[in-house]
């Protein structure tokens, strides 16, 4: 299979740039730019998220940091920038990979078999102990239904416990408490998993949250969706299997930094995408999406000769913590950041349900501004909706994607994000077409993030986004920075948050 998909990978690499050769020329800035949002096709960038897909499914359906699902990626994009002409240099660095030898279950075993799924109705705790175990299930206090707004106390006290089996499996339900108090008392009860179901009030009832558990927890600890806890507190003798093979271990992953060979090195544009996945899919959203989008426009974009070196990044380590952005940006002088006009950021922009999301620069929305500059640039997003004749909306600009360093190093920064696991609106569905009620991506952070899981449309416009801001500022800095940048800068003095760019990742208490 290894061999099989080598040769295809060498096909695709060596065909894409055959219409890319020839040599780069000047144009007026105006007309280069329209040429190459006209060169930038959708249908091309998802010729690149069909190879991603390709490494994902010969790979155990990951391209997950320090595996060869993400060498492949890695060496996909590193060699069609080079044969593109630019100077490519592929960063290494070691990071903690914290993830599973093979995939959680969690599966009733008795009344009735049945298997749920991953992520989408049950994950792991980050600072669950690994195990297997199969056990009754015994709910503690649970309110079914649930109350009309958050209030269930499940689990919060020792006394909740007091007619609890030891060596059974605890059924608590979100509310009220810390998490890391419903488990403290599940384990002092003798429980041998714990399994924390949402709470079911609207806003409430998926299994993506990632909740705070302490540490050193010594049992397995699932968090799953509402109609999942429902469905196993519901039957008396229900009995489940809980397995987590867990691994932690250090690993390397990689940065690629493809730059031109051509521009004024102390005006440096750039753009950038993380390349990796989660352990559980193959993250052809999150983020093969912008990082196809970005790796389309450098290759169409060598063959102009803007003002300004551009530089892009395809990140690693993004999905444990925003790693590669951080190591990139920390081993530069303070020069060389000085020297970078802008930071343009693509996390996810074509999800299935999605709107148009810019990054809130001036901080109207959400107060929380970016560096001076940012402004400029999300009004130039905007107005390239505006003349396509669509509405975007602004999207919270508070660190949560790999634009974080830059923008703490002071640099300028904007970029696009069509949506995660948030909920979509009727209101949206109104401007933007698609559901209500369901997620903007179903799939994210989930198997089923593969090739089926894009909007053509989305990533078709999303591209040109791309393309327009790149290929302006290529030529023209002048309404960032004032042509050039002209010496260190300060941060913005907001306190930013960390982790991957989107609120599943964020760890929550209650």
């Amino acid at each position: 299979m290894r061999s099989r998909l080598g040769k295809g990978l060498l096909a695709a690499v060596l065909v894409a740039p055959l219409t890319l050769t020839g040599t780069a020329h000047a144009d007026a800035p105006a007309n280069a730019v329209r040429k190459l949002v006209n060169a930038v096709k959708g249908e091309n960038v998802k010729r690149h998220l069909q190879v991603l897909d390709l490494i994902g499914k010969a790979n155990g359906n990951t391209r997950v940091d320090g595996t060869r699902g993400y060498e492949l990626s890695r060496d996909y994009v590193a060699t069609l920038l080079r044969l593109a002409g630019y100077k490519v240099t592929v960063q290494p660095f070691e990071f903690e990979f914290e993830g599973y030898k093979t995939p959680p279950v969690l599966q009733r075993t008795a009344p009735e078999p049945k298997s749920f799924a991953h992520v989408t109705e049950f994950t792991e705790v980050d600072a669950s102990a690994a195990g297997t175990v199969t056990a009754p299930v015994q709910p503690v206090d649970v309110v079914l239904p649930p109350p009309a707004t958050p209030g269930s106390t499940s689990g919060c006290e020792a006394s909740d416990f007091a007619n609890f089996t030891r060596g059974n499996i605890a059924l608590v339900q979100r509310g009220t408490c810390n998490f890391a108090d419903k488990v403290a008392n599940a384990v002092a009860a003798g429980a041998s998993a714990v399994i924390i179901f949402n709470e079911g009030q609207p806003g409430r009832t998926t299994a993506r949250v990632n909740p705070g558990i302490g540490e050193n927890v010594p049992v397995p600890v699932f968090f799953t969706s509402f109609a999942v806890g429902d469905e196993l507190a519901a039957k008396p003798g229900t009995t489940v299997k809980v397995s987590f093979d867990k691994l932690v271990e250090t690993r390397t992953t990689y940065n690629v930094i493809a730059e031109s060979r051509w521009g004024d090195g102390d005006n440096v544009v750039m753009a950038g995408a993380h390349l990796d996945s989660v352990q559980p899919g193959p993250g052809i959203n999150d983020n093969g999406s912008g990082a196809g989008g970005v790796l389309e426009v450098a290759l169409r974009l060598a063959a102009h000769r803007p003002a300004n070196k551009v530089r892009f990044g395809f990140w690693g380590g993004e999905e444990f913590g925003l790693l590669g952005s951080n190591h990139y940006v920390a081993n530069l002088t303070e020069q060389e950041k000085a020297n970078i006009a802008l930071y343009l950021n693509f996390d996810m922009i074509a999800s299935p349900n999605f709107t148009y999301g810019v990054y809130d620069g001036d901080g109207d929305a959400f107060g929380v501004p970016g560096p001076e500059g940012s402004a400029q640039v999300e009004k130039a997003f905007q107005d390239f909706y505006t003349a396509r004749g669509l509405r975007s909306k602004p999207s919270e600009f508070d660190g949560r994607s790999d634009y974080k360093a830059f923008i703490d190093a002071g640099i300028p920064g904007g970029g696009l994000f069509t949506g995660a696991e948030k909920i979509k609106t009727a209101e949206e569905v109104a401007i933007w077409g698609g559901t209500a009620g369901i997620e903007y991506d179903p799939c994210y952070h989930a198997p089923c993030d593969t090739i089926k899981n894009i909007d053509d449309t989305a990533l078709d416009v999303n591209s040109d986004a791309i393309a327009t801001l790149v290929g302006t500022y290529a030529f023209d800095t002048s309404a960032v920075n004032g042509l050039r940048a002209t010496g260190p800068r300060t941060t913005a003095g907001v306190a930013r948050t960390t982790g991957d760019g989107h609120d599943h990742d964020k760890v929550e208490l209650s």
